[in-house]
């Protein structure tokens, strides 16, 4: 079973522009979810939404930053469950940003995963994640 997922993402912005969308709340909340992150090494923070009705994730990402190198590198702990309390998710977010063609390539590489379920989903919140994140800094770019 795959245990990872792994996505790559090219914005036409500079690499700082693009770390500023993973690292300032105020924009991460623009794509992703309500947070109180902080670019510290150690620091705990949460990802929070509202769980729509029937979905299998109880609302809250329990995290904290592992790796920190501006405008390069940036990873931390993804730990949350679901609703029901029948299993938990402990797993790892790691973001590489990589200078490329008068634009960023944004890597994702979200590891950790025991249950299929659990990849697909992430997987296809990521996806809608990070159009949200294209649309939104190209809107502001204009």
């Amino acid at each position: 079973m795959q245990k990872e997922i792994t996505q790559k993402w090219f914005f036409s912005q500079s690499p700082a522009e693009v770390w500023d969308y993973l690292t300032k709340p105020e924009l991460i909340e623009q794509w992703l979810m309500k947070t109180d992150f902080q670019p510290v090494h150690g620091h705990k923070f949460c990802f929070t939404f509202t769980a729509k009705p029937g979905s299998l994730y109880e609302g809250i990402v329990h995290c904290e930053v592992l790796e920190i190198k501006p405008y390069t590198d940036l990873s931390y702990t993804w730990n949350g469950g679901t609703q029901d309390k029948s299993r938990a998710f402990n797993s790892k977010v790691a973001w590489t940003l990589v200078p490329k063609d008068n634009g960023t390539e944004l890597q994702l590489r979200h590891t950790g995963f025991e249950f299929p379920d659990d990849i697909l989903n992430h997987s296809n919140g990521w996806n809608s994640c990070l159009k949200k994140m294209e649309d939104h800094i190209n809107n502001v770019q204009q």
